[in-house]
């Protein structure tokens, strides 16, 4: 299931690369505001996110953005670091402004050391969010990310990731 959907986004992406009018590079960075959901009972957690994006345009309007973040999460007493692989598809309601959607994969790097054997290794879900971007290569963006896999190693115990994300970026 896992290489299907690598195999997908990478599929998506290369297509949007081959269609790209423009390409455009950057990084980007900001907070997390984490809990982990389903069957736990935890206070959330406030984290970090950092990392670096290409921005394909298709048109005007629309646009696929690829990231590579490494990201903190999880909830208060349960910290899980993941390498995330965001693909979000852009649309432009008004020059500067765009509304994001997409996909967002994860690769757990690290994690506590008492939840670390249990916790899965892969996580994936849905990301939706805004963002606003300056004519000088500064963005701004907020987006909501809710995990849509059970992260949990415990038999007949459900988890799954969900979290605010804000931040600030450079596109050079």
């Amino acid at each position: 299931m896992k290489k299907l959907l690598l195999s997908a986004v990478a599929l998506m992406a290369f297509g949007a690369a081959a269609q790209a009018q423009e390409i455009n590079f950057g990084v980007k960075a900001g907070a997390n505001f984490t809990n982990i959901g389903g069957d736990f009972d935890a206070d959330g957690k406030t984290g970090f996110y950092v990392g670096a994006l290409a921005d394909f345009s298709v048109s005007e309007k629309f646009h696929v953005q690829p990231e590579l973040l490494y990201s903190n999460e999880g909830a208060e007493d349960a910290s899980i670091d993941y390498i995330r692989i965001p693909v979000m598809a852009k649309y432009y309601v008004i020059e500067g402004l765009s509304i994001q959607a997409g996909p967002h994969f994860g690769f757990k790097v690290a994690a506590d050391e008492e939840i670390d054997d249990n916790v899965k290794s892969f996580d994936f879900g849905l990301g939706i969010g805004a963002g606003y971007e300056l004519p000088m290569g500064v963005f701004f963006d907020a987006r909501y990310n809710a995990g849509l896999a059970n992260i949990s190693d415990f038999d007949g115990v459900d988890g799954n990731t969900t979290g605010f994300q804000i931040g600030v970026g450079y596109r050079f």
